[in-house]
């Protein structure tokens, strides 16, 4: 894998090089027949030290993960090299590090999923999903959390959502799929001409051979998925899990343990059933420009 050098790209985000470096240790370990409390004391901690470790969810030391490689027996020289190197890469800030003073840290080890991610499912019940939203209708939705915040936070909030949108643009672009509720269509975020411009913005995403949308029309009535937002994330790497993505206010939650992650993927596909098919969706979308927006004379 290999870091990008520009924003919202990245063949190998930190997140996720510590989850495949995490496996790895894991995978050494078990083999190996050492407890995770035998693997923390070596490296002078703890055993939940260990466990955040193998799920990558923490920042490795190259000399804790070459005390682990000792102890787990790898003494070939081209492997533990391998393997340092990944630490060394693991712990490279991503692209939204210049970002950090108005990103939580909760919400960049999603950006880092997002960024190595090859198939991007998102349901969104109130609002246009952030990677297909322009720059006007994403300064409404921050306006909204963020009301009292100086012009230049917000300005600094919207250029980051726009540069995770090249994410979308690579020549190695994810394949996004995103099922909207006919409520975010309906609520006119920023006013009504940027919700006109909103709409004809996914109309011509929609184009895009990488991108897929479906419309959940009111019509449909109760659906699978009723509580709430949600993505899930599959990667290249057969080595790392589905994930499942929820926002909360002021946290997030990740899941990938096998029977969460299925759960959600069964709400998922009855949801791609009961919404409209992607030409269908295009054309609602056309009508409903027309008839929720219209162009208004001077």
């Amino acid at each position: 894998m290999s870091t990008a050098d520009k924003d919202g790209g990245s063949a190998g985000s930190p997140t996720v090089l510590r989850m495949l470096l995490g496996s790895q240790l894991r995978k050494l370990r078990e083999a190996k027949g050492v407890t995770r409390e035998k693997a923390g004391w070596e490296i002078r901690s703890s055993e939940s030290k260990i466990s955040r470790m193998e799920l990558g969810r923490v920042g490795f030391k190259e000399r804790d993960v070459a005390d682990l490689l000792t102890l787990y027996g790898v003494d070939d020289d081209q492997e533990r090299a391998s393997l340092l190197a990944l630490a060394r890469e693991a712990n490279t800030p991503g692209w939204w590090h210049k970002h950090s003073d108005v990103l939580p840290n909760w919400f960049q080890a999603y950006l880092g999923l997002e960024a190595t991610a090859t198939i991007i499912r998102n349901y969104e019940v109130q609002y246009i999903p952030g990677l297909l939203q322009t720059a006007d209708y994403a300064r409404g939705v921050i306006l909204l959390g963020h009301n009292l915040a100086p012009t230049d936070e917000i300005e600094s909030r919207v250029k980051l959502r726009m540069a995770r949108q090249q994410v979308l643009n690579r020549p190695d672009a994810p394949r996004f799929w995103g099922l909207l509720d006919e409520a975010a269509l309906r609520r006119p975020i920023g006013g009504r001409a940027v919700m006109r411009d909103q709409i004809l913005h996914l109309l011509e995403l929609a184009k895009l051979p990488n991108i897929t949308l479906q419309v959940i029309p009111f019509e449909a009535g109760g659906h699978a998925a009723a509580g709430g937002a949600f993505s899930i994330l599959r990667f290249q790497d057969q080595e790392l899990p589905d994930v499942v993505y929820m926002e909360q206010l002021t946290s997030a939650l990740y899941l990938d343990k096998r029977e969460d992650v299925d759960h959600y993927a069964a709400a998922m596909e009855r949801l791609c059933v009961e919404a409209l098919q992607p030409a269908d969706t295009i054309r609602f979308l056309e009508r409903f420009l027309d008839e929720a927006y219209p162009v208004t004379s001077p």
